[in-house]
């Protein structure tokens, strides 16, 4: 059966993909979001945190056998738990300065971690296993649906509902927010704000972390494996609106559907378009689509 012309297996197969890369934007873009929303640094160093990760995950089934639902929750905590001493040592000492510090310092953090892994391993991408339990998929008629995929669409989706609840709509959320605003006012209340904003930061390097343990199946391990994705990621920030955590996941699945939906019906315009729209968005609305006026 046709669609547009197009026979529905390629349709709905591009749609799939679209929605697969549209869970690891938003679940990176949620990370940047989070860490600029509440930290005002932006964080260049975000694809290397996730590089790391999926390369955590592929040293502990090879050197520790630990498999993939451990490499879960362990390569967050790793990486999130480095990325909070970072902040505590080097970042923390920049928030008075103007943030082209910040930006410079991750981005050099980021290039440090890249070259060590490009100098270990190469260039090649290693190939890590995906999980016994969602292996293989079903024939639906009109498409093949592989189980991991799926797995991955519902757990990003989860993921990023949960955080946005967090951040959103508790108390916990609320003091964020609040320290962010006037950190002086929030600590008279004998509220640990530095702690706060250490934590932040972990938890957004761990998110990149998280998002890089579920793209190894798919996309292998390799110390490029940021680079080739964080440019996208940033361009879906800013289309989402700097700062803004609603903005980033609707902005990332959004974008990953407008991305695979071009490759079916303009393939030329595929690596682009996400860049197209930015510049669209900027034009029409500088603080991004949700972004706050400042």
């Amino acid at each position: 059966m046709d669609i547009f012309g197009i026979p529905s297996q390629a349709l709905f197969g591009q749609l799939l993909i679209g929605l697969i890369n549209g869970s690891f934007y938003a679940l990176l873009s949620l990370g940047l979001a989070i860490i600029f929303g509440l930290l005002r640094i932006i964080n260049f160093a975000h694809g290397a945190q996730y590089m790391f990760g999926a390369f955590i995950a592929y040293l502990l089934l090879h050197k520790a056998g630990v498999g993939y639902w451990w490499a879960l929750l362990l390569a967050p905590l790793a990486v999130g738990a480095l990325g909070a001493v970072v902040e505590r040592l080097l970042l923390s000492r920049l928030y008075r300065v103007d943030h082209l510090y910040s930006l410079m310092l991750t981005f050099g953090l980021g290039l440090i971690v890249q070259g060590v892994f490009l100098s270990e391993y190469g260039s090649s991408g290693q190939p890590y296993p995906m999980p016994a339990q969602l292996a293989g998929g079903r024939n639906l008629g009109f498409m093949f649906m592989p189980y991991y995929r799926v797995w991955v669409i519902g757990f990003s989706v989860a993921v990023c509902l949960a955080a946005w609840l967090l951040i959103e709509r508790t108390r916990l959320g609320g003091t964020l927010r609040a320290a962010n605003e006037n950190p002086t006012l929030v600590q008279a209340f004998g509220i640990n704000v530095p702690r706060m904003l250490t934590l932040t930061y972990g938890a957004g390097a761990g998110l990149a972390a998280l998002a890089g343990v579920m793209a190894a199946p798919i996309y292998q391990v390799g110390a490029l494996m940021g680079t080739e994705l964080i440019i996208v990621v940033f361009a879906v920030v800013v289309i989402g609106g700097m700062g803004s955590i609603l903005g980033a996941i609707l902005a990332g699945f959004g974008l990953g559907l407008v991305e695979g939906l071009t490759k079916v019906f303009y393939p030329e315009a595929a690596n682009t378009v996400v860049f197209v729209l930015m510049a669209l968005v900027i034009l029409a609305k500088p603080n991004g689509l949700f972004g706050a006026r400042n």
